[in-house]
């Protein structure tokens, strides 16, 4: 794949996700969440250029630090995700302003990081981006996943005869 490809990718990826970010959606831990992270991993360990053969060390240092980052914003945006369960049982989530806070700094660190790299003439490979976002998807989802599996079910009440909510209908006092 082209690096044209590859930061077209990422644009795709960002712009669903930040959507999402604010928007309640289920969360389903019986699916597998853990797959277009995975997928966004290995497209980018395909291509041939995510190290600089010229500069490896200072390349390999870059594309760790990118990994770090990735991996500290998923767990930031996962722990600042609201979760709940509804009546019925099912469990949703929500962005929260601070889950927005994650993501601004985390793109801050990786422009700091690209920046690093442009100083330090290292050429850097738009697949390492695309495998920093794989693994903040891959931590986000876990630990959402996790958080909502431990969350309790909710018991649906419902109002019955004879509990008192509920006064029978026709009939007065004498």
């Amino acid at each position: 794949m082209s690096g044209f490809v590859d930061v077209l990718a990422i644009v795709v990826v960002a712009v669903l996700v930040i959507s999402r970010l604010f928007r309640a959606s289920r969360v389903d831990t019986e699916r597998r969440w853990w797959l277009p992270p995975v997928v966004l991993g290995l497209i980018a360990l395909r291509e041939p250029g995510l190290l600089d053969a010229h500069h490896l060390t200072a390349s390999t240092v870059l594309l760790g630090a990118e990994l770090l980052v990735g991996l500290a914003v998923g767990a930031a945006w996962a722990l600042t995700t609201r979760i709940w369960t509804e009546p019925d049982g099912s469990r949703w989530s929500k962005g929260s302003g601070a889950s927005a806070a994650a993501w601004a700094v985390g793109a801050g660190m990786r422009a700091g990081l690209h920046a690093l790299g442009v100083a330090a003439d290292v050429h850097q490979h738009s697949s390492a981006l695309l495998l920093g976002l794989a693994g903040t998807l891959l931590v986000r989802g876990a630990i959402v996943a996790g958080r909502a599996h431990s969350l309790p079910f909710a018991v649906a009440v419902t109002p019955m005869y004879g509990d008192g909510t509920i006064a029978p209908a026709g009939r007065g006092r004498a």
